[in-house]
C-alpha cells in the first residue's frame, strides 16, 4: 500500500512514521509513504496557501487550487472541473481529514486496509475550502468529537491503524483479531450470569479483555487465578465475560439498549 501525505508542514512526520510497526512496515515493503510538501504548489514568492474566508468570519481557509495540484500531481492526472470530473482508481481513496468527517472507527480502518493507495489531505486553520471535501476528497474523516490544530496528527493516527491490518504487518496475524473493535463478537448468552440483565446478543464491537503478565502478585494485587489454572475453556470464558464487562464500564454505547 502506498500513503501519501499532503502538509504544509513535511518535518512533523519525521517522527511517527520512522517507528515500531511502520518503520518495520516500510522496510519489509509492505507499505509505501510519501510526505508531500504542500508549499510546492503555490505560485506566488510567499509560496501562500491560505487565504480569508467569503462571508467574512475569523481564521483563515485553505486554497483550493495548490490542494487540487498537488493531488493531481501525485495521481499524475488531472481530477476534472465543473463540466466533467474525471474517475478516480476505485482502489485509490483521497482522505480530507477534518473535524467535520465522518467518525473513524475500526470498521473504516479494515475498508480502508483493502485499497491500494491512501492520499491524505491535512487541514489547517480554520478549515478548507469546501470544493476540496466535495470534489476532490473522497471522504472526509474525524478521529473525534475534539478539534485539533491540524490533520497531520489524525493522518498518522490512520495510517498507523491501518498499517496494522496489512498482511505480514504485525508479527503474529491473531494479534490484530484479538483486541478492542476487532470483529463483531457473537453471542453472548453467559453474560446474564454476572450482569444480572438479560443475556446479551450482540453484533456490536467489544473492548479488548484485561491482560495481566509477571509477576503474578505485585503489591498484594494478584492475578485472576483462572488465568495460570491451564484450563483454556475456562480461561475463554473469563476474557468473554470481562470483555462485556469493561465495554459496559468505558464503552456503554457499544452495547445495545439493556
Amino acid at each position: 500500500m502506498r500513503f501519501d501525505l499532503i502538509t504544509i508542514f513535511p518535518e512533523f512526520f519525521a517522527g511517527p512514521l520512522n517507528h515500531g510497526i511502520l518503520r518495520r512496515a516500510q522496510e519489509a515493503g509492505i507499505v509505501r509513504v510519501h510526505v508531500q510538501d504542500l508549499r510546492e504548489f503555490t505560485r506566488d514568492r510567499h509560496r501562500t496557501v491560505d487565504d480569508r474566508p467569503f462571508g467574512g468570519g475569523e481564521g483563515m481557509v485553505l486554497k483550493p487550487d495548490p490542494l487540487f495540484e498537488a493531488v493531481e500531481a501525485l495521481l499524475g492526472q488531472s481530477v476534472g472541473d465543473a463540466s466533467h470530473k474525471s474517475s478516480l482508481d476505485e482502489k485509490t481513496s483521497i482522505i480530507l481529514l477534518s473535524a467535520a468527517g465522518k467518525r473513524f472507527d475500526q470498521e473504516t480502518a479494515r475498508r480502508l486496509a483493502q485499497q491500494d493507495r491512501l492520499i491524505f489531505i491535512c487541514g489547517r486553520y480554520e478549515g478548507v475550502d469546501e470544493r476540496v471535501a466535495d470534489q476532490l476528497a473522497t471522504e472526509e474523516v474525524s478521529i473525534g468529537d475534539f478539534v485539533l490544530s491540524g490533520g497531520e496528527l489524525p493522518a498518522a493516527l490512520v495510517v498507523d491503524a491501518v498499517t496494522r491490518l496489512l498482511p505480514g504487518a504485525l508479527g503474529n496475524e491473531a494479534s490484530s483479531q484479538n483486541e478492542s473493535f476487532s470483529a463483531p463478537p457473537e453471542d453472548v448468552a453467559e453474560s446474564s450470569l454476572f450482569t444480572g440483565h438479560r443475556p446479551l446478543v450482540t453484533h456490536h464491537s467489544l473492548l479488548d479483555f484485561p491482560h495481566y503478565t509477571r509477576p503474578a502478585d505485585f503489591r498484594g494485587w494478584a492475578v485472576p487465578e483462572v488465568l495460570i489454572g491451564g484450563n483454556h475453556a475456562e480461561v475463554a470464558k473469563w476474557r468473554r465475560r470481562q470483555a462485556i464487562e469493561k465495554t459496559r464500564r468505558n464503552r456503554p454505547d457499544l452495547l445495545p439498549s439493556e
